[in-house]
């Protein structure tokens, strides 16, 4: 099996079967990002405590990317400090940029030939940049 017939297999499981799709019920920070340009919508719940993501949801819409992203997103960032969380995500948009980047959640690396379609590079980063987003409101929320 090639490289990319792993990697797609890899978005295709988390498309159809996203990890953490759901609402948080209470005491979540959430944020809501949409990427007008090809109608991906997505609404990231994260609950934090002590400086760490102890939960992280989503609910949305969109494309087979974007959705496999975020589910990647959650599982990879949940029990992290909020800077662990943090670096991940630059690491995600280093591998968006089409450097080479290892995850400890390796299934994120089935994102990387993304970035040879750049009107994708804004559906695999939609999650991404929410958890930025809602990172940033919990740490102003405890200032």
């Amino acid at each position: 099996m090639q490289l990319d017939d792993l990697y797609r297999r890899v978005i295709m499981d988390h498309y159809k079967t996203p990890r953490n799709r759901g609402s948080i019920e209470s005491n979540a920070v959430s944020i809501e990002l949409n990427n007008p340009t090809c109608g991906d919508k997505i609404t990231l719940q994260l609950q934090i405590e002590d400086e760490k993501v102890v939960n992280a949801k989503f609910i949305g819409d969109g494309c087979s990317i974007s959705l496999s992203s975020a589910s990647m997103m959650t599982d990879a960032v949940k029990g992290k400090s909020l800077d662990e969380a943090l670096q991940i995500a630059e690491d995600f948009s280093s591998l968006m940029k089409g450097q080479n980047v290892e995850f400890e959640y390796e299934d994120i690396e089935a994102l990387s030939g993304v970035n040879k379609f750049p009107a994708r590079i804004k559906c695999a980063t939609l999650a991404w940049n929410a958890l930025r987003k809602g990172i940033e409101q919990s740490k102003h929320a405890h200032e």
